[in-house]
């Protein structure tokens, strides 16, 4: 690496945030650039190691080392180069990704590892703002035509993948937009929709179609989709969401996290036909569920002007170290706090929703509470038990419910006669991506359920290498971990 002694002369930094008070009163992105020294201060601080765990960590498998000491050398083209050999898309890993490669890095051993996410999204930040990413259409076609279900990361990276191969690629999405998730899930004050817009311009310019508006399996039957085309791929979201079946669930103000999410996303982008309107605004706001799209929500309702937000979690208040059956350099279960948490929401852990309560009209005014441990007895699975003596109501006029997806929607594979797993996600071999179904393919969360968007694109690519054997008998499409080096 250019400088062996980086990591002992450079402390971690990242990208710092607007105040919240600021940052609240818009959905712009609000972290604050780095200098350019800095940067290349915390490329610097990559150790050059025998082996770098970091590879593995990251679910595509990217080039980490190589690009870091490409930004400490300043040679900026050639780590866009790097990155992308690997990765489609870095401007959303550079901005959503939890980073597991970080905490696979040899250097997070006992120091704070490399800043591995914020180096990303700056490579591909300079290589758009430079100019670098431009469309690169395959020199000649195949006259096979593939039509790829879903718009979001893992539909746009098999489509690029194999549009690159030369095939006519169609990508359908029922919504009004591509981007799926990305679009209607994440919010812009996370990324900005104009950085989805930026690359769908350049995979259009490559000769990728897409036809939006489209539901397949209702506007077009899993029938006509393969008889029309010579392979499909499946790339759909996990978007069955998880209920809370208790008493009082049906009330008014009782929502699904992504129907508030999705709303909000539509209305940032001037959509005016929203139906019944979702909002925070000076309400008191409970969002059940720990997660990423706990956290989104919590953003969101800030944004509204809620009265109050709080954020309660079943499981335990996880440890801010790595717990002891976690060790380096698997991905640990410890506290993570958000960007949305720190603008003022409460956190409750270990804590079960019994029931909610509405007023006379059918709309919801509180809820019921009671604090819960997890058992673990000898020979059997965690068991949870509520904390006698612990009931408690909340004032509580919105309560979002962002507890998971439990797969994917199924019309499509049950037209086509598709097998499904255990986990009812469709059942694909990881060996090829097939379906029992010959030219049938899945990828992403139909086949893997619910999961990053590093997975979903790790997954598009895979898959489009087998679509293209299965095609053409064979593929110069990458793998894992082998990268290709587009015009950048």
């Amino acid at each position: 690496m250019g400088k062996i002694t980086g990591f002992l002369e450079f402390d971690r930094k990242v990208e710092e945030y607007a105040p919240a008070e600021e940052r609240v009163k818009n959905y712009k992105e609000f972290t604050i650039p780095m200098k350019e020294t800095a940067l290349k201060e915390q490329g610097a601080r990559c150790m050059d190691c025998g082996i770098p765990f970091c590879h593995s960590g990251c679910p595509l498998g990217n080039l980490i080392p190589d690009f870091n000491d490409a930004v400490y050398k300043g040679k900026w083209d050639k780590a866009a180069k790097i990155l992308h050999a690997t990765n489609n898309f870095p401007e959303f890993t550079g901005r959503l990704c939890p980073a597991p490669c970080e905490e696979a890095c040899v250097l997070g051993i006992n120091e704070d590892p490399v800043t591995i996410e914020n180096i990303e999204k700056n490579i591909v930040e300079t290589a758009f703002k430079n100019g670098w990413i431009t469309p690169n259409p395959p020199a000649e076609r195949t006259e096979k035509k593939i039509a790829v279900v879903g718009s979001g990361p893992a539909g746009l990276a098999a489509a690029q993948q194999l549009n690159r191969a030369g095939h006519w690629v169609t990508v359908f999405e029922r919504d009004e937009k591509p981007g799926g998730l990305l679009r209607y899930g994440i919010p812009d004050f996370k990324m900005e929709k104009h950085v989805i817009d930026r690359r769908l311009a350049v995979l259009k310019e490559e000769g990728i179609e897409f036809k939006c508006g489209v539901h397949v399996g209702k506007d077009i039957t899993g029938e006509q989709l393969t008889s029309d085309f010579d392979a499909v791929v499946l790339t759909g979201g996990a978007t069955v969401r998880r209920n809370l079946p208790i008493k009082g669930a049906d009330l008014k103000g009782v929502v699904q996290a992504m129907d508030f999410l999705s709303q909000n996303n539509r209305r940032v982008d001037g959509i005016k036909d929203l139906g019944e309107e979702i909002k925070a605004t000076d309400k008191n706001v409970i969002v059940i569920g720990g997660g990423d799209t706990g956290s989104d929500c919590i953003g969101t309702s800030f944004r509204h002007g809620a009265k109050s937000v709080s954020n309660f979690e079943i499981l335990g208040k996880p440890t801010t170290e790595r717990p002891e059956g976690q060790p380096w350099p698997f991905w640990p279960m410890r506290l993570r706090t958000s960007s949305s948490h720190k603008e003022g929401a409460e956190r409750f852990f270990s804590i079960s929703t019994k029931e909610f309560v509405g007023d006379e009209n059918g709309n919801l005014k509180g809820l019921i509470t009671s604090e819960v441990e997890w058992i673990k007895e000898p020979g059997k699975r965690m068991m949870l038990k509520e904390i006698e003596g612990t009931e408690k109501e909340w004032e509580c006029e919105l309560a979002l419910l962002a507890l998971g997806f439990t797969g994917s929607e199924m019309t499509l594979a049950d037209q086509l006669g598709l097998e499904k797993d255990p986990r009812t996600n469709i059942k694909a071999s990881i060996e090829d991506y097939m379906t029992n179904v010959p030219g049938v393919f899945a990828a992403g969360d139909q086949r893997r359920g619910q999961s990053l968007i590093v997975w979903a694109i790790s997954e598009g690519r895979q898959a489009a290498h087998h679509v293209d054997k299965y095609l053409m008998g064979a593929s110069e499409l990458p793998l894992k971990g082998e990268g290709d080096l587009p015009r950048v």
